[in-house]
């Protein structure tokens, strides 16, 4: 990569060059502008030249503005294109404009600066105001910005005066209008058509990146032969034609094997009209019943016309696991043709295939592939509104094509189309005249599987033994499925005859057929059942369900969790064959613990508790209370107690394994330290924050002296006593452990394994909570970036990160932003996990917060009643989950002023908190602060007083004088003393809760964080009372004076001040006061 020449701005405010190296290069922000008069350039800012003639520059306004607004953003470094490069060196020149796409790419953020827009600074962030100026920006129509839209990830618009009007996310319905580019579009020539540049050949040489293409710039070719030179390189990168690039040979291998075909003309032609004679894509559906012919039908079109496709593929559409197994053969097909396919190459093929599918999509939905053809085959369980079974396709997912048309696919009509069969599948010739033939061939109804099978065993008096079977077939349901009964029992009665072990092995295969469970396929499920297992054989169900239990793979194994849904519908299937008493379970207490860790793992709550019961009572029974082997039982129902929200049911069997492993294998055992961390965990969850960092300390030292201390079981203790510490309020605690967590994991599972990135994903969180917005941000975005690369864009790890994401876009006040986030994992978590999950549910929640802040409240209560009906369905009502919503929909009624309801939701939210997490936990204490807030504004001042000092009691004992949650109460309280005219009470409680703010976050974040902020304002009105009463010369009041000052000089000189340097303590000067006075103006304190 060509060495990038970056700017520095030093602490002093001087800017000044980084000189490039060949090292790894910082973080840096990137600049896009439209160049004017009066540029700065490389000469200007040189070492040793004056720079005073170079200030006074137009340009150097944008470069200013540039260092700023990085350091805002915590960056350093930035990049400005009008003096990074050195024009008058041509070689430099020509390195960086194949590089431009590329420095903009790796850019950790984009500045475009609008020298034509204008923000009028109103205080109301109001689109009408600058939009019309936003859609003519010049900015839009030259030809570099274009990939400077394009490339980086993280692109900021802002006005003339510098005041920013939104991102590339928030912005994107606007910029799509304008420019043209399809939100999800890649890389396309076409945009650039309307575009210019000042020199002609740059309409080709912006490009370079665009399309990953090198060439050497040569200003004076013209633009034609730019755009000709340009052209031979992506034909030369893109190897020839795209026929060729997306040319896939036919694999006929993984085509079914199909009996002789015969007519059908009528379907092959309506097939061939319907997907040749479009433009666009087109989809075919064949319906009918089972047999009827559909499979033979699609392989004889795809052979008919091979020559007309660049690829044919053959999917298994029987469930959605095997379409993904396809798709990966999809992606292998490809790579083999084509191995240095970048889309594909760059995916695992074994860690998601949900990963894998998307990207065989995006290789079939390019413009130049559309020649292919897709056969889906064995769709016969759809997902649709009137399906209710839960292992029904959705085939949306694997397909690129919206809505198809139906071919009907009936009866063979003619009787000589079915004579054809069956002399084609019997070998013998000219049974077109022979009586029995015919009116065989009119028993079995034009039905082509029939037919074939008639055609096998014609030359053993077929008819007779038809005739004798169709008297002693099960009563089916049609005439069809006892038709195609029939044919099966000639098929077995006949490989019976022939291998008897291959006979044994179908009837096995039929206690595992997923068919057989459900009452609404359509066709002979009953009947091959019965033909294969006349009479019901409790051994080989037993057989079934021993295969099914030893085969659960556990969570360290590959593919584990592709393996587990896999095995679900047979498990299933056998949980039927237990309950009915189908199957003799002596013996197999290990065979339901493995099938209770199955339904566990695919977050199946009750069907696990069913099967760890009965593990636990085989266990008890066979092995003893106290054997290892019910202990782990034990265990895991602790876990799974823990995780339906009953703790009282997980403590008591967590305390019994850890009693039975102390005895068993002693304290020091690493399955005691495991139960030992897990009551750890139960205890932070119940808010017992002091038996937590018991059992967690002590799990640590036992892990550290049985494993070590980079075991990664010791490093997963670490990280939770992390997230211990981050909800006591110990921030440098809890960032010691997650640092420690973090190098731990990258040593030993590296810098993108899972674990690594959950434990960036909670240095987010608390950065987030200690105000750090853009280290929290830097840390949402990597864990973002590894988990799409290692897990796939649509899993629930990604997809929490994406909602975290959204949580401090909130905070932040970025609220476009965050919506777009919080509406991206509620997609995918609806697709994932289903709209009713409890994850799901908590995304809804959110999206309630979030319309409540911008006073969507209609949209706000929407979200709230789906996410309480949805938790009361899944958890319960009294679940904590459910509490919160109910807590949550308090707060809107309060905001809405319905008060009368907002008072029901909460002592409702208080009654329920009380019995499941007991009177002092911490989430009981906050919706009786809210109580406080709510009786507060309803004028019951003694009613607010008893919930306020109720809270401030509980949140004292249980997280600390000092914590945030502590302070916020302090503070209404301060506020409620001031209402009641207890001014030196309430001074008490502002200065109490600002010195608490001071200490927990330092004088400089407590400057710019929020609740901090709100309680410098009440201060400030309490200072003014002082005032008023004893004269702004008093004591009191000139001690609450600069007490203001100290806060508001840290606050001035990280949001107010520019170049200037302020020291501490020193608060006289001229500067210091306009701070001040901005500062107030901005915080509305008069």
């Amino acid at each position: 990569m060509s060495l990038m020449r970056l700017l520095q701005r030093k602490p002093n405010g001087e800017i000044v060059f980084r000189e490039p190296t060949s090292g790894e290069l910082p973080a840096y922000a990137i600049l896009s502008h439209t160049w004017g008069e009066e540029e700065v350039v490389y000469q200007d800012l040189k070492k040793g030249k004056d720079k005073s003639k170079t200030v006074n520059k137009a340009g150097w306004r944008k470069i200013q503005f540039c260092a700023k607004q990085a350091a805002v953003d915590g960056l350093e470094y930035f990049w400005v294109d009008t003096c990074c490069i050195d024009k008058k060196n041509a070689v430099e020149l020509g390195a960086a404009i194949n590089f431009m796409f590329r420095w903009y790419q790796d850019a950790a953020r984009c500045y475009v600066y609008l020298s034509d827009v204008s923000k009028p600074d109103t205080g109301v962030d109001d689109q009408r105001a600058w939009g019309e100026a936003f859609r003519k920006s010049r900015w839009f129509t030259r030809g570099w910005t274009l990939q400077e839209l394009i490339a980086p990830r993280l692109v900021d618009f802002f006005s003339s005066e510098g005041g920013r009007l939104g991102s590339k996310l928030s912005l994107e319905s606007k910029i799509c209008e304008i420019t043209g580019i399809a939100n999800k579009a890649l890389r396309r020539r076409s945009w650039a058509e309307h575009r210019n540049t000042t020199i002609e050949e740059d309409e080709a040489y912006c490009l370079i990146g665009i399309f990953d293409v090198s060439m050497v710039p040569n200003y004076g070719e013209r633009k034609d032969q730019a755009f000709r030179r340009l052209e031979d390189e992506i034909h030369r990168m893109y190897k020839g034609v795209d026929f060729e690039q997306f040319a896939v040979g036919l694999n006929l291998a993984s085509f079914p094997e199909a009996t002789q075909f015969v007519a059908r003309e009528k379907e092959l032609s309506k097939m061939h009209e319907l997907l040749q004679d479009h433009s666009s894509r087109s989809c075919v559906i064949l319906h009918g019943l089972g047999g009827i012919g559909k499979t033979q039908l699609a392989i004889t079109y795809a052979r008919r016309h091979k020559e007309k496709y660049t690829a044919i593929f053959w999917l298994n559409a029987n469930d959605e696991d095997s379409l993904k197994l396809s798709f990966r053969d999809i992606a292998q097909q490809v790579l083999r043709h084509h191995p240095s396919n970048s889309v594909l190459s760059s995916v695992d093929q074994d860690k998601d295939l949900d990963q894998v599918v998307s990207v065989v999509k995006v290789w079939l939905d390019s413009p130049q592939n559309a020649r292919w053809l897709m056969i889906y085959d064995n769709f016969d369980n759809p997902k649709t509104s009137g399906n209710p079974d839960n292992s029904a396709v959705d085939i949306r997912q694997f397909s690129l094509v919206r809505q198809g048309i139906r071919i009907h696919v009936q009866k063979l009509p003619d009787v000589r189309e079915s004579l054809q069969i069956v002399s084609n599948m019997s070998g013998r010739k000219g049974i077109e005249k022979d009586p029995d033939a015919i009116a065989l061939v009119k028993e079995l109804d034009g039905l082509p599987l029939a037919l074939s099978t008639a055609g096998v065993y014609l030359e053993h008096h077929y008819k007779t033994l038809w005739l004798k079977l169709q008297t002693t077939s099960p009563l089916l349901d049609s005439y069809e499925n006892r038709t195609l009964h029939t044919t099966w029992q000639i098929t077995f009665d006949r490989i019976q005859q022939q291998n008897t072990a291959s006979a044994k092995l179908l009837k096995l295969w039929a206690y595992f057929d997923r068919q057989d469970l459900s009452p609404q396929q359509q066709v002979g499920a009953r009947g091959y059942m019965f033909v294969l297992n006349k009479e019901w054989d409790k051994s080989l169900a037993r057989l079934a369900l021993t295969c099914v239990a030893s085969e659960v793979p556990d969570t360290n194994e590959k593919h584990w969790w592709l393996s587990q849904r896999r095995l679900l519908q047979h498990a299933t299937r056998q949980a039927f064959f237990i309950v009915d008493a189908k199957v003799d379970v002596d013996g197999l207490y290990w065979g339901f613990h493995n099938l209770g860790d199955l339904y566990f793992d695919q977050s199946k709550l009750a069907e696990a508790e069913a099967m760890y019961l009965r593990a636990l009572e085989g266990k008890e029974k066979a092995l003893g209370p106290d054997h290892t082997s019910t202990l782990d039982t034990v265990h895991n129902l602790g876990t799974l107690y823990s995780d339906q929200g009953k703790p009282a049911e997980a403590e008591a069997m967590y305390l019994r394994a850890l009693e039975g492993c102390e005895k068993a294998l002693g304290p020091d055992h690493t399955s005691t330290l495991d139960t030992v961390h897990n009551l750890g965990t139960l205890y932070s969850g119940q808010g017992k924050p002091a038996e937590a960092e018991a059992m967690y300390l002590r799990a640590l030292e036992g892990k550290e002296k049985a494993l070590g201390p980079d075991h990664t079981s010791t490093l997963d203790t670490v990280h939770n006593l992390g997230t211990l510490y981050s909800d006591q309020g110990k921030p440098a605690e809890a960032e010691a452990m997650y640092l420690r967590a973090l190098e731990g994991c990258e040593k030993a599972l590296g810098p993108d394994h899972t674990s690594t990135l959950d434990t960036v994903n909670n240095l987010g969180t608390l950065y987030s909570g200690q105000g750090k917005m853009a280290e929290a941000e830097a840390m949402y975005l990597r864990a973002l970036e590894g988990c799409e690369k290692a897990l796939g864009p649509d899993h629930t790890s990604t997809l929490s990160t994406v909602n975290n994401l959204g949580t401090l876009y909130s905070d932040q006040g970025k609220l476009a932003e965050a919506e777009a986030m919080y509406l991206r994992a509620l997609e995918g978590k609806e697709k994932a996990l289903g709209p009713d999950h409890t994850s799901t549910l908590s995304t809804v929640n959110n999206l309630g917060t979030l319309y409540s802040g911008q006073g969507k409240l209609a949209e706000a209560e929407a979200m709230y009643l789906r996410a309480l009906e949805g938790c009361e369905n899944a958890l319960g009502p009294d679940h904590t989950s459910t509490l919160s919503t109910v807590n949550n929909l308090g707060t809107l009624y309060s905001g809405q002023g319905k008060l009368a309801e907002a008072e029901a939701m909460y002592l409702r939210a208080l009654e329920g908190k009380e019995k499941a997490l007991g009177p002092d936990h911490t989430s009981t204490l906050d919706t009786v602060h809210n109580l406080g807030t709510l009786y507060s504004g309803q004028g019951k001042l003694a009613e607010a007083e008893a919930m306020y000092l109720r809270a401030l009691e509980g949140k004292e004992k249980a997280l600390g004088p000092d914590h945030t949650s502590t302070l916020s109460t302090v503070n209404n309280l301060g506020t409620l003393y001031s209402d009641q005219g207890k001014l030196a009470e309430a001074e008490k409680m502002y200065i109490r809760a600002l010195q608490g703010y001071e200490d927990a976050l330092g004088l400089e974040l407590a400057s710019s964080y929020l609740p901090a902020l709100n309680t410098m304002a009440m201060y400030n009105r309490a200072l003014s009372g002082y005032t008023t009463v004893q004269g702004p010369s008093s004591k009191r009041s000139r001690q609450v004076e600069d007490r203001l000052q100290a806060l508001q000089v840290a606050s001035a000189e990280s949001n107010v001040g520019q170049n200037e340097i302020t020291k501490p303590g020193v608060a006289n000067s001229r500067s210091l006061k306009q701070k001040i006075r901005k500062l107030g103006r901005r915080l509305n304190i008069r």
